[in-house]
């Protein structure tokens, strides 16, 4: 039986644990926390989720959460081009629901599905040093690094041709919160996608925290701008304190969610999350000094903005992927060749466009894209389409980043 260690147990990491395991593999997994410690942690991340990413968790029975969690049913763009005056907005809906599932839930829950289910679960906070030693010992047949903050990370070399920001493109702020009211232009659960040019975007995402169904506040904005309020607190801000920044910042660019958030309070002591970071494509292979070799997995090799959803969309199918790729290796060896190859694979499969339309919409949106945008306002078939983005962004490249391609849809959709 072949022995892989998976290092850090985030939606990769664990999941890629449960589903190997699933297929018979020995394996270990470093955690730096346990269930007990992450269920009583801060929030890491906004995770909603759209259907092809769910289906790989729905294949190894992962889905704890699909009844409890509330359906999101598509999105709704709005764009504001004047403070507090609406510009543009439609209805973007999802063929099937998307979902948004604390993570705290579900880290806390998997590690405790990976321990039930025979993966040796180490809980310590890996180094470089740490790593070192394994690989020189020999007893895995594979390590894979799926740990996407920390030390490890600057093993991986940056990859210059697929990186084109040094610094950080936005600041992010994150509040899970009870009480807000149903978006009377769409009373389902939908993700509101509030865009100010030139400022920012605020996301509002229905979600399932430790308390119950719940909305995620999620403003990203322009470092340095008008809306960075979070800038200079380094360390943790008071919940309360972060909270009040969110919705000050509402009540004076977005009035109609303003209208539905005097109720709003915070999901716990601890529901907030705020910093920013450099989106970066990195090598797959990090070697070590005595001579080692390890693999690195989603945000350690591919940590794009949040700015489209896709960070833990792609973490799920970058674990689905080198499922596949360990088991069709069978007995030949994990070497380097085969480490870039897989990484490779996946990056053409899927990193390559979620990559490119997620650093594109970092930048002013261009005319063309603006064109499909109002288009979609009166075209479900258009709407329908970019909704599917977010669920298969390489459906992208087909039309909407091209200005020719999404000129001649546009065409073909209104003449029809």
């Amino acid at each position: 039986m072949r022995k892989i260690l998976i290092v850090g147990a985030g939606q990769a990491g664990l999941q890629l644990a449960l589903s190997l395991r699933a297929e018979g593999y020995e394996v270990t997994l470093m955690s730096a926390r346990t269930p007990e410690e992450i269920r009583t942690g801060w929030p890491t991340s906004t995770q909603a989720m759209f259907d092809l990413a769910l289906s790989t968790e729905r294949a190894y029975g992962l889905n704890h959460w699909e009844e409890q969690t509330p359906a999101i049913h598509g999105l709704r763009p709005q764009l504001s081009v004047e403070k507090g005056q609406l510009a543009l907005a439609f209805n973007a809906p999802l063929d099937r629901p998307a979902q948004s599932t604390d993570q705290r839930i579900k880290m806390a829950r998997w590690l405790e599905d990976a321990e039930e289910r025979g993966v040796e679960v180490i809980y310590n906070a890996a180094t470089t040093q740490d790593l070192d030693a394994i690989t020189q010992i020999g007893r895995y047949d594979l390590t894979v690094v799926a740990a996407g903050k920390g030390d490890l990370v600057a093993m991986f070399d940056r990859d210059p041709e697929r990186s084109p920001y040094t610094e950080p493109q936005r600041g992010l702020a994150v509040s899970y919160v009870h009480g807000l009211g149903p978006d009377p232009e769409w009373p389902e659960p939908h993700v509101g996608f509030h865009a100010l040019p030139g400022l920012g975007e605020l996301f509002v995402i229905p979600g399932l925290t430790l308390s119950g169904p719940c909305d995620i506040l999620f403003w990203e904005v322009v470092p340095g701008g008008p809306l960075d309020r979070w800038a200079g607190h380094s360390g943790r801000m008071a919940p309360a304190q972060h909270l009040e920044i969110t919705l000050d910042l509402i009540r004076e660019h977005l009035p109609w969610v303003a209208a539905r958030a005097g109720n709003v309070q915070l999901t716990d002591a601890k529901s907030t999350l705020h910093g920013r970071y450099t989106p970066t494509v990195r090598k797959p292979v990090a070697h070590l000094p005595g001579g080692g070799k390890v693999l690195g997995l989603a945000d350690v090799v591919i940590a794009n903005d949040p700015i489209t959803g896709q960070g833990s969309n792609t973490a799920a199918k970058a674990a689905h992927h080198y499922l596949q790729a360990i088991v069709a290796r069978g007995d030949q060896p994990f070497d380097e060749q085969w480490m870039t190859e897989t990484f490779e694979a996946f990056w053409t499969a899927h990193g390559m466009a979620v990559t490119g339309w997620t650093n594109a919409m970092l930048q002013p949106l261009p005319p063309h894209v603006q064109q499909v945008l109002g288009a979609a306002t009166t075209s479900e078939q258009i709407a329908r389409r970019f909704a599917y983005g977010f669920v298969d962004p390489n459906d992208l490249l087909n039309w909407f980043v091209d200005p020719e391609k999404a000129a001649a849809y546009v065409a073909e959709v209104s003449g029809s």
